[in-house]
């Protein structure tokens, strides 16, 4: 018997009444020597429970690899720290998780395939689920209850009634994993609509509900569905995720903490998300595709219970006060705010342009008409596109099928626009100076789709492309990858200001570690790294306007900072800050 059963009026653990007052923490998108910090403030706000999805496409980014299991993606190190800190944990291994995270958690090697059927009973779709399974659950099983450790649950699919409804598929994976030593409750989740709770739950697992508001209607779709059933809000929203050129969504912390209120006052078991949403560090954020590309920021701060710095913020305290009237709460202090970096000002004085670079970062490939960023091998970040223009003169110049996600266009050099998805670009007017210009192409994955039918959407160049209808062949396809940018071959910057794409690079001293905010006034559009570990994109565009930096990046002495700056500036400082500034806020 597993060591978490259900009733139809709640949970037992090992035969007690047991309510899972739960919060999601995401370990990858928080740095390991937090994790710690993160998990303790979980308890003391009064969770009993935490719950994680897994990123397929980061543990397994080779098939034929081994599993990838230590930094950021040390999952058995983060459940010890949980069993450690007398948390219970929720496992929501996927496949498919979508999360705003790149490609949803699903693997490009096996998204960039079009003719498997993601998310079905396709052999090819549940043979690569298996192999992971394969892989993974060994690693794990020494952390399930059954093996005395802390995960209590294991989600089988996510929200899959809005996707599709293969009870096949879902039936599948629910034995993959009994199969696999997992004895542990099995659970799905979906949103209110009936038809979506019919078509994602499964006989003899769980069904559990998602939303955020309107809670007794919500509950009362749960129990018409499944009577038999406690009632479960895997998915308790209680902020939102942000896009580029949107607002920054907050929810009123008393707003949410009455919903909360009414789902515990009701006797039902809750995870909160997000309790703490952390960073999209690097390359890893993802986008929506309804009726445009929308992708997201590199915050993932959600206006959670803990900001993206790991504080208790409104919510924090708003919580930790419903929760005390329903379960026992730590008699222990409210988490203090952490410690912050002084103001420091850090002069990037020196600068490699990246044009000419782009050979010595990666061979090119070369081919008759340009391929795509899977094709070339380039998962996430930038390729660039090099070609000779064999007329000279105005014109057009002509993507078919578009660009995935944004280009840069240079001749000889000089930008000369920029096309994007985001609006369905498909032309660009410029003059050619002369007959055998050369023409740049650098072109950005913003990231890539995690909801809808869109996931695999390919990056780069889509298809050929033409100058006043005449074909452009004869391509080198560069690869990008940007693994150690501080290695890159720096010159002293001088004082003419640079107009097209150039890494810049400036070094700061640090007392005492501690958390920071980078500030970049001035900057347009780019990706930034300190001591070499990625913070993420920045975009003037907006909302977001500073990044996060952890403390454990920084370290006592000298620090370097590194931008990739995309469209040239004139400014040659940055600025570490005390203070986050997440943009105009929209409440919800």
């Amino acid at each position: 018997m597993p060591a978490l059963t259900t009733t139809s009026d709640g949970f037992l653990l090992h035969g007690e009444p047991f309510r899972i007052i739960s919060g999601a923490l995401h370990y990858f998108r928080v740095h390991p020597g937090l994790w710690s910090d993160r998990l303790r403030k979980a308890r003391l706000m009064g969770l009993n429970t935490v719950e994680t999805y897994l990123p397929w496409n980061h543990h397994q980014p080779d098939p034929e690899g081994p599993l990838v299991l230590d930094g950021f993606l040390d999952l058995p190190r983060f459940l010890r720290l949980a069993r450690d800190e007398g948390l219970r944990v929720l496992l929501r291994p996927g496949p498919f998780i979508c999360a705003e995270w790149d490609g949803g958690g699903l693997p490009d090697w096996l998204t960039s395939d079009p003719d498997i059927r993601l998310r079905t009973g396709d052999p090819r779709f549940t043979g690569a689920v298996d192999r992971y399974l394969d892989l993974l659950l060994p690693a794990l099983r020494p952390h399930m209850a059954a093996a005395g450790g802390p995960v209590i649950a294991v989600q089988v699919e996510n929200e899959y009634g809005a996707y599709g409804d293969d009870s096949a598929y879902l039936k599948h994976l629910a034995d993959a994993f009994r199969s696999r030593g997992v004895e542990e409750l099995l659970f799905t989740c979906d949103q209110g609509d009936p038809r979506h709770q019919a078509a994602g739950s499964l006989p003899g697992v769980l069904a559990a509900g998602t939303f955020g508001s309107r809670v007794e209607q919500s509950l009362a779709r749960l129990r018409e569905h499944r009577p038999e059933d406690p009632l479960f809000c895997a998915e308790f929203w209680i902020g939102w995720f942000d896009h580029w050129g949107g607002p920054h969504h907050v929810r009123e912390a008393a707003d949410a903490a009455a919903d909360l209120d009414r789902l515990l006052s009701a006797g039902a078991s809750v995870n909160i998300y997000m309790f703490h949403g952390g960073t999209n560090f690097g390359f890893t954020n993802g986008a929506n595709h309804k009726h445009a590309y929308t992708p997201t920021v590199t915050s993932y701060d959600y206006d959670a219970a803990l900001t993206e710095c790991g504080d208790p913020g409104p919510k924090y305290h708003a919580f930790r006060e419903v929760i005390a009237r329903h379960a026992a709460v730590p008699d222990e202090p409210v988490p203090a705010p952490s410690r912050k970096l002084p103001l420091t000002s850090v002069e990037l004085s020196s600068r490699a342009p990246l044009l000419p670079l782009a050979g010595s970062l990666a061979p090119a490939v070369r081919t008759d008409a340009p391929v795509t960023m899977d094709e070339l091998g380039q998962r996430t970040g930038y390729a660039l596109y090099r070609a000779t223009l064999p007329a000279g003169g105005d014109g057009v110049l002509h993507f078919a099928r578009g660009v995935g996600d944004r280009a840069q266009v240079f001749v000889d050099g000089a930008p000369v626009g920029v096309l994007e998805s985001e609006r369905h670009d498909e032309t660009l007017p410029m003059r050619v100076p002369r007959p055998g210009a050369t023409l740049d192409v650098l072109v950005e994955n913003m990231g890539g789709v995690n909801y809808g039918p869109r996931i695999g959407a390919p990056k780069g160049l889509l298809g050929p492309v033409s100058f006043n209808g005449m074909h452009l062949t004869g391509w080198d396809c560069h690869p990008l990858p940007l693994d150690d940018p501080g290695a890159l071959p720096f010159a002293p910057a001088g004082e003419t200001p640079v107009t097209v794409p150039a890494f810049h690079r400036g070094t700061f001293d640090v007392g005492t570690p501690a958390d920071a905010f980078l500030s970049l006034p001035g900057w347009s559009k780019g990706q930034a790294w300190i001591n070499g570990f990625p913070l993420g994109r920045y975009w003037n565009r907006g909302p977001l306007r500073t990044l996060y930096v952890p403390a454990p990046v920084l370290r006592a002495g000298s620090n370097e900072l590194v931008l990739l700056e995309l469209h040239g500036t004139t400014a040659t400082r940055a600025l570490l800050t005390d203070t986050p500034d997440l943009g105009p806020e929209n409440t919800w």
